[in-house]
């Protein structure tokens, strides 16, 4: 069964321009050649609840062993690690894909 990995996090302030350059360039390539599938990228403009990450992705893998595989490779720890260059309070977690949106 497929499983997707719910991430999401703030962009450090004053690295926009850097941070989705990086998106481009280095984090969607380098998670699909890991075995991740980008099935959405949310940004939110405005909040005024400082709970409200200001990014909410998501990605899938066939099935949870290959996600572990994919979280537990020096690929995904270098690829993440050049992540929170641009970005913190990072969040990440695993749930069966059950369809649209989820939290």
């Amino acid at each position: 069964m497929s499983v997707k990995l719910l991430m999401n996090w703030d962009i450090k302030p004053g690295r926009d321009q850097e941070y989705f350059e990086f998106v481009v360039r280095e984090w969607v390539p380098g998670v699909q050649r890991l075995g991740l599938q980008p099935t959405g990228a949310w940004y939110t403009v405005y909040s005024r609840s400082k709970d409200t990450p200001q990014m909410l992705t998501e990605g899938i893998a066939k099935d949870l062993e290959t996600m572990q595989d994919i979280l537990s490779s020096n690929d995904w720890t270098a690829l993440h690690d050049r992540l929170t260059e641009f970005v913190h309070n990072y969040k990440q977690k695993i749930v069966h894909v059950t369809g649209g949106f989820q939290i």
